[in-house]
């Protein structure tokens, strides 16, 4: 068979997966002999998701069919994985703790086989209910839905499996920078301030994210990387406030390296000229 690519439309709104199934004839939870396999998403890294805008993680995976059905007829069968908190099939049937993949395209490889990308689709706008609790920013667990249908559109038979792998959903960090006197004499004082806040989920708004430690890093002018030089806490409020000798031209910036919710937040770098 001839190699080619097909672009598969998945249902990623609240109850428009459960709808497509309860208009279906019942079917009985069997092996699908689907195989799903080789998921990679994100790159294997952390989801990081802020307050408005939407984020898009890559999704690979392969997928192997049963006798009976090709590759040239994917309206045959559904395969795909997704993220899900709680009960895998509550989760996907509600969209509720549920992120999957939007639309992705396989790849034939032969009549049995394929190779599929696509990305997830979280949005964290209300409407959405996808992350709208701060309590989303932890460890997702990962399924594949299977299903055959029948050749007049009808559902054959269905199954959810569960997989070891986990993925990390973060809530988005941002840090200011300001360096100050610009210029200054050398050997004086340099005041460094800025501020770390963090995406609240619940009210969509970044807040004071205090008590971290945040690097202070300087890069010289000329020079191609930054250097941790001093770490600083932040207060209550997430100000950041350090002081340092100017010696030599260069930029100064805050780095929060992040945790097991929240993700890594680089300010912009502030140059200040060494008279």
């Amino acid at each position: 068979m001839k190699s080619g690519r097909r672009s598969v439309a998945v249902a990623t709104i609240a109850g428009a997966l459960a709808l497509s199934v309860l208009n279906a004839p019942a079917a009985h939870a069997a092996d699908t002999g689907i195989t799903v396999s080789d998921i990679v998403i994100n790159k294997g890294k952390p989801i990081v998701v802020g307050t408005s805008k939407e984020v898009r993680p890559p999704v690979t995976f392969k997928i192997a069919l049963p006798a009976g059905y090709t590759t040239a007829d994917p309206f045959r069968y559904t395969a795909h994985p997704f993220i899900y908190r709680g009960s895998p099939k509550t989760a996907a049937e509600s969209a509720d703790n549920y992120i999957g993949p939007g639309i992705y395209t396989c790849f034939e490889t032969d009549s049995k086989h394929a190779r599929c990308e696509g990305t997830f689709h979280i949005d964290p706008h209300p409407s959405r209910k996808q992350v709208d609790s701060n309590n989303d920013a932890t460890t997702w667990k990962t399924a594949v839905v299977l299903r055959l249908w029948k050749a007049d559109g009808g559902l054959k038979t269905e199954e959810y499996e569960t997989r070891s792998q986990t993925v990390q959903l973060k809530r988005a960090a941002k840090a200011t920078v300001n360096a100050t006197p610009e210029p200054v004499a050398k050997g004086k004082a340099i005041t460094v301030t800025g501020k770390l806040t963090r995406a609240n989920w619940s009210t969509k708004t970044y807040g004071a994210y205090g008590d971290r430690t945040v690097s202070l890093q300087f890069r010289a002018k000329g020079a191609d990387t930054f250097t941790t030089v001093k770490k600083a806490t932040t207060s209550s409020t997430g100000a950041l406030r350090t002081t340092i000798t100017a010696s030599t031209d260069g930029s100064w910036r805050w780095v929060y390296y992040g945790n097991s919710t929240t993700g890594v937040a680089t300010s912009a770098a502030d140059y200040v000229d060494v008279l």
